[in-house]
C-alpha cells in the first residue's frame, strides 16, 4: 500500500512539473495585443509568432522525440526546463519582434522535449496496472498547464504592475521550483544508452500501433487546430470586435477551452475509449458551429460556449487517442510513438494558424475565422464518418 501511495505521489509531482512547463508555452497569449501596440506589427505577425513555437516543437519531436527512451526521462526534462527558463528570459528582455521569435522558439523546444518524455514519465511513475488513470494525469497536466498560462498572465497583466514582465518572472520562479522537484523524483528508464545513440527519427510506427494511429492522428490534428486558431486569434477578436479590453477576461476565455479539455478527458471513463474518438469529434464540430455563430453575430456568450464545447470535444478525443496509442506501443518505444502523435497535433496547431493570419490581413478577422471553421468542419465531418465506419478497438 505504501508503494502504491508513493507511486501516485511521484506521478502527481511529475504531472505538476509537466503542467508548469506547458503553462509557459501559453503565457504570452493575452499579451499579444500589448506587444502589437508596443512593436507595431500586424495580425499576421501575431499568428507567425505563435506558430514559431509549433515549428520548434515539431523539430524536437522529429529530431529527438525518442531521446528519453535512450538517455532517460530526467535528463531530457531538465533540458526542457532549461529551455523554458531561457524563453522567459527572452520575453523579459524583449525590445523587438526578434526577441518574441526567439522566446517562442525556445518555448517550442521546451515543449517538444517535454511532450513525449513527460507523458511517458508520468505513466512510468504511476503504480503498475494504472495505465488509464496515469494517462489522465498526463493529459490533464498537459491541457491544465496550457490553460493556466493565459489565465495567470491575464490576471497579472490586468491587476498587477509590469504586465509584459511580471508573468515571465513568476514563471521563472515556478521553473526553478519544478527543477527542485524533479531532482527528488526517480529515473524510470532502466537500461540507459549514451546520448550519441539518439538519432533523428523517421515517421515510422511499430506494426502493432498502426491500426489505432490513423484515427488518433485525425482527432489530434483537428483538436489542436481548433486550439491553435482559438488561442492565437480570439484575444484580438474579443478586443476589436466585442470591445472586451480586459486582459483577465481574454486570458480566462482562452483558459476555459483548455480546462474544458481536461473535463472532457474525465468523461472518457463514462463514454468508453472505443467511442471517445467519434464522440469527441462530434463535440468539436459543435464547438466550431458555436464559434462561427460568435464570429457572425459578435456574441461573447457564443465565444465562451464554443470554448467549453470545443475544448471538451478535444479532451474526449485526445485522451482516447493517447490512451490507445500508448497502450499499443512497446515499452521501449512509447515516448517515440507518443512524440509522433504530437507531431501530427502540432502540425494542426501551426499551419492553420498561419493560414488564418494570412486571410485576416486580406478579408478581416471574422472572415478568416469563418473560412477556417468551414475547412475544419469538413475535416471533422470526414473524420467522424471514418471513425464510425472503422472505430479504434477498445482496450481494457
Amino acid at each position: 500500500m505504501d508503494g502504491v501511495r508513493r507511486g501516485w505521489r511521484q506521478c502527481l509531482l511529475g504531472g505538476a512539473v509537466f503542467a508548469v512547463c506547458m503553462a509557459g508555452t501559453t503565457l504570452p497569449t493575452p499579451l499579444y495585443n500589448l506587444y502589437q501596440q508596443k512593436f507595431g506589427f500586424s495580425e499576421l505577425m501575431v499568428t507567425v509568432v505563435y506558430a514559431v513555437y509549433a515549428f520548434g516543437v515539431i523539430g524536437v519531436l522529429l529530431l529527438a522525440g525518442n531521446a528519453s527512451d535512450a538517455v532517460g526521462r530526467r535528463p531530457v526534462l531538465f533540458w526542457g526546463l532549461g529551455f523554458a527558463a531561457a524563453s522567459a528570459v527572452c520575453f523579459l528582455c524583449s525590445t523587438g519582434l526578434g526577441w518574441l521569435y526567439a522566446g517562442r522558439l525556445l518555448s517550442g523546444l521546451s515543449a517538444g522535449l517535454f511532450t513525449g518524455a513527460a507523458t511517458a514519465y508520468v505513466m512510468d511513475l504511476a503504480p503498475r496496472g494504472s495505465g488509464s488513470r496515469a494517462t489522465l494525469v498526463a493529459t490533464a497536466a498537459n491541457m491544465g498547464g496550457l490553460g493556466c498560462g493565459p489565465l495567470l498572465a491575464g490576471l497579472l497583466a490586468q491587476y498587477a504592475p509590469w504586465p509584459l514582465y511580471l508573468p515571465f518572472a513568476v514563471h521563472l520562479g515556478l521553473v526553478a521550483c519544478s527543477a527542485a522537484v524533479l531532482l527528488r523524483l526517480p529515473e524510470t528508464v532502466g537500461e540507459r544508452r549514451p546520448p550519441r545513440t539518439v538519432r533523428p527519427q523517421r515517421p515510422r510506427l511499430p506494426a502493432q500501433v498502426r491500426a489505432v494511429f490513423g484515427p488518433a492522428a485525425i482527432a489530434a490534428f483537428v483538436g489542436f487546430a481548433l486550439f491553435g486558431v482559438f488561442t492565437a486569434v480570439s484575444p484580438a477578436f474579443l478586443e476589436h470586435s466585442l470591445g472586451v479590453h480586459s486582459r483577465a477576461v481574454s486570458g480566462l476565455v482562452v483558459a476555459l477551452a483548455f480546462f474544458a479539455s481536461t473535463a472532457g478527458q474525465l468523461a472518457v471513463g463514462v463514454i468508453g475509449p472505443g467511442r471517445s474518438l467519434p464522440v469527441g469529434c462530434a463535440a468539436l464540430l459543435a464547438g466550431l458551429a458555436l464559434l462561427a455563430g460568435a464570429l457572425r453575430w459578435d456574441l461573447l456568450a457564443l465565444v465562451v460556449l464554443s470554448a467549453l464545447v470545443g475544448g471538451a470535444g478535444q479532451g474526449i478525443a485526445f485522451r482516447g487517442a493517447l490512451s490507445e496509442v500508448a497502450q499499443a506501443s512497446p515499452d521501449d518505444q512509447r515516448a517515440a510513438v507518443i512524440s509522433l502523435l504530437f507531431v501530427v497535433a502540432y502540425v494542426g496547431i501551426s499551419l492553420p494558424v498561419i493560414g488564418a493570419g494570412v486571410l485576416a490581413d486580406r478579408i478581416g478577422l471574422e472572415g478568416a475565422g469563418l473560412v477556417f471553421i468551414a475547412c475544419m468542419a469538413v475535416l471533422v465531418s470526414v473524420a467522424v464518418l471514418y471513425l464510425l465506419r472503422r472505430p479504434a478497438p477498445a482496450r481494457t
